[in-house]
């Protein structure tokens, strides 16, 4: 009762509608939805709505797990804001990098970028390329080399492949839920 008056929940029970999708693979897995109008929001049109909202449940994966979110410097709101901006802030510089070196290598469309290696390679220029000053062309000679080594770490992507996942514990740290 407490968690539905947290999260501003009806105290009353809602009505849902339950769809079954069925994966290219076979698997079966059940969707929950509030869309209730079977012709506008027909059964098949959920696996596309799924699949679209993957890139966002990845986004808040690499936020959690890359860039180690449940990890925060200090216990009072300030701080944790001010983990989370600066955080946000080094994803969204990895992903602008990423394309910048995927663009100016000219690579095969079939390539990738390896975000894991970039996010590593980005992160000890980061206090330089923030802070900046009077070495701007010392910083670009090593944002040049950054991209050209990001560039060079590449996967080739094979379309309309998935691998399941392995069941298990997820490996996080210790310590991952600290008062604010």
């Amino acid at each position: 009762m407490v968690d539905a008056f947290n999260y501003e929940c009806p105290r009353k029970p809602q009505r849902v509608r339950l769809v079954r999708n069925v994966s290219p693979s076979g698997e079966q897995c059940v969707l929950m939805t509030n869309l209730f109008d079977e012709k506008l929001y027909p059964a098949d049109c959920f696996a596309e709505l799924y699949h679209k909202r993957w890139g966002i449940e990845e986004a808040f994966k690499r936020l959690k797990h890359r860039l180690n979110l449940e990890h925060v410097t200090g216990l009072t709101q300030q701080a944790v804001g001010q983990d989370v901006s600066a955080k946000i802030i080094c994803d969204n510089l990895q992903a602008l990098v990423s394309l910048t070196a995927h663009s100016d290598a000219d690579l095969s469309d079939s390539s990738r970028i390896n975000h894991a290696y970039a996010h590593t390679a980005l992160k000890p220029l980061m206090p330089i390329l923030l802070v900046g000053g009077k070495i701007a062309r010392t910083i670009r000679k090593m944002l040049r080399c950054l991209l050209d080594l990001i560039a060079g770490r590449t996967y080739r992507h094979r379309a309309n492949r998935s691998k399941p996942r392995h069941p298990g514990q997820k490996p996080h740290k210790a310590m991952t839920q600290k008062n604010c």
